[in-house]
């Protein structure tokens, strides 16, 4: 590996980190190497917004390589929003770039005393002021800070108000649009004082092997443009599986009280591209092409939404109009919110509104009303800026529904709101919200491709019927394994290139002779890591639940009368994860075994 750039934003020291080479073996890159290299930092108590509290920006062996859709990069950290490991990834061009400049990560502590911005420009950093960046939105930031470089080249991963105000659910923006969302690390951003990290870089990616990594990239490139998955989404963008999402009973609606909403045509991909949509945008090097760019009435192009967003300020809140969804989602974007947890508070509000546990004397006069995008709008730009009602908002749902002494009503698990695909339609998502390492995640395992019918059998996946119970479980498990090698390496989901293929890839790319079935070892190694992480921050058996309304069955849609068998799939995967079922810890002989021996000792 490159070094990863060690920086103390309180004294401004710097130095250059080596991986040690048996964690670059063990861990690969990325999230997985990513919990090895902060897992004696990330304690009890630390504060996640404390000076101390590491923020760590990594990339993964293949970032940058012009291989399938590998222009990402990871963010890590302790989740201001769940008190928990923190990991979240964003694509674009930011991560290729860092690597370009000579550096696969970069390790920041401490505090400046004043706003800053970090530059880095092939080899040489710079600290600079952010005092007039700050308080701008995410969009300016970036257009601000290139101008002010000129360096129209660089890219710059910055921050927005909503991080500045603490916002817990606050990400950190690249390519005016990509996000690393998800767990609030842009807040810990925020109390660093950090406002952005600009990059440029002119220099090779590092591949030990190019003359082998050359036709296998090609050929996946080529395989990936062509497989059907990538057509569809090219074509249609992520929003393009709504229609069979809500068909299968998978969307949820009215903040998950309800499976029917008449409008689900109205906001599909397919919609999108017959009415609003005028091309399509990338991260570096992808051939899928999965970004939207549409034409609103104003006459300018927008960023598109994606699927989560569709249905998060969408049927989540009643609202079926796509040019309004864009415009709530880019209105999320500029303030620096993740549109995930905005669209879970925002649909709790409204359900305590309905129900009157919340008044207008609560929201200073507003009214609170299903589907009405202006009362929409308001409330987004109350939570970033911390006022009144949003104040509370502001801290998450899990937050948000203690204040009002209705913690049930969140849908939440551990602090981070529920993605959008509802685990009464796909069911092993039950178990992939209740055990992801950062809370209710829907990428740390999109096993609702599974539950579709999308079953890799050289991972060792079976096909279970889409509402099947603990048969399951260990089906689960597998693929979580196989998407935490994608967060190492760092790999988009999309990329449903055949495992064996990018098991070469790796091997070309990182001098290694790995089969998958070390790969799937190193997933599950790092999955445990992580799992070990959150025991010492304090989760336990207990915290592997589902929010009361997933264990409700609907009263209609394609889901109607479906109950989750959830205590039975749980015992089936702490069986297949080798749990112990009394703590929910790992246990010492499966730490052993996957070589975490310090690790064991450390939580037995």
């Amino acid at each position: 590996m490159q070094p990863i750039l060690k920086i103390d934003l309180s004294s401004r020291q710097i130095e250059h980190y080596r991986v040690p080479i048996a964690w670059e073996h063990d861990f690969i890159g990325g999230a997985s190497l990513g919990a090895r290299l902060l897992y004696s930092s990330i304690i009890a108590t630390l504060d996640p917004c404390s000076p101390e509290s590491p923020l760590l920006f990594l990339t993964g062996p293949l970032t940058g390589t012009a291989g399938p859709a590998v222009g990402r990069f990871v963010v890590c950290g302790k989740s201001p929003a769940t008190g928990l490991w923190a990991e979240s990834n964003a694509g674009g061009f930011w991560g290729p770039e860092l690597r370009q400049a000579g550096y696969d990560g970069i390790w920041i502590t401490g505090k400046a005393d004043k706003p800053l911005y970090l530059w880095i420009a092939d080899g040489v950093i710079e600290f600079r002021d952010a005092a007039g960046h700050w308080g701008k939105d995410t969009y300016e930031s970036q257009d601000a800070i290139r101008e002010e470089l000129g360096q129209q080249g660089a890219h710059v991963a910055v921050i927005g108000p909503a991080a500045e105000n603490g916002v817990v659910f606050a990400g950190i923006f690249c390519d005016h649009g990509r996000t690393a969302g998800r767990t609030g690390l842009g807040t810990v951003m925020a109390s660093k004082n950090l406002k952005a990290i600009a990059v440029r870089g002119t220099g090779k990616i590092p591949i030990a092997d190019p003359d082998g990594f050359r036709p296998i990239r090609s050929e996946a490139n080529r395989m990936l443009k062509n497989e059907n998955q990538s057509r569809v989404i090219r074509e249609l963008g992520t929003a393009g599986v709504a229609e069979y999402a809500d068909y299968l009973g998978s969307m949820p609606k009215k903040y998950f009280t309800q499976g029917v909403f008449d409008r689900v045509e109205d906001i599909s991909g397919a919609a999108m591209s017959e009415t609003i949509l005028v091309g399509n945008s990338a991260c570096h090097a992808c051939v899928i092409a999965c970004g939207r760019v549409v034409r609103l009435d104003d006459g300018e192009k927008h960023k598109g939404p994606e699927f989560e967003t569709v249905v998060g300020l969408g049927p989540n809140l009643l609202i079926g109009d796509l040019p309004t969804i864009t415009k709530l989602m880019e209105l999320c974007d500029r303030h620096g919110m993740d549109t995930i947890s905005t669209g879970g508070v925002l649909g709790l509000a409204l359900l305590f509104f309905e129900k009157g546990i919340l008044t207008e004397k609560d929201t200073n006069g507003l009214k609170l009303t299903w589907g009405d995008a202006q009362v929409v709008e308001e409330l987004i730009h109350r939570i970033a800026q911390r006022k009144n009602i949003g104040a509370i908002m502001g801290q998450g749902t899990r937050y948000f529904a203690r204040h009002f002494n209705q913690e049930a009503m969140a849908v939440q698990v551990n602090g981070l709101e529920v993605a959008y695909q509802d685990p009464r339609g796909v069911s092993g998502m039950a178990l992939v919200y209740a055990t992801s390492p950062r809370g209710a995640c829907h990428n740390q395992s999109d096993y609702y491709f599974v539950d579709w019918g999308q079953a890799d059998p050289s991972l060792g996946l079976e096909y279970f019927d889409r509402q099947a119970g603990a048969e399951k479980a260990a089906n689960v498990a597998i693929h979580q394994n196989w998407r935490t090698v994608n967060n190492a390496l760092v790999m988009c989901i999309f990329a449903n290139n055949p495992p064996e293929e990018i098991a070469a890839l790796v091997n070309y790319a990182c001098g290694y002779k790995r089969t998958l079935k070390d790969l799937l070892l190193a997933g599950e190694r790092a999955w445990n890591l992580k799992r070990a992480i959150n025991i010492r921050l304090g989760l336990s058996a207990v915290n592997d639940r589902l929010p009361q309304a997933l264990m409700q069955p609907y009263l209609d849609g394609n889901s109607a009368g479906y109950r989750i068998e959830f205590p039975e799939m749980l015992a089936a995967y702490y069986q297949a994860r080798d749990w112990d079922a009394a703590t929910g810890k790992p246990t010492k002989e499966k730490l052993i075994t996957l070589g975490l021996e310090d690790v064991a000792q450390d939580i037995w």
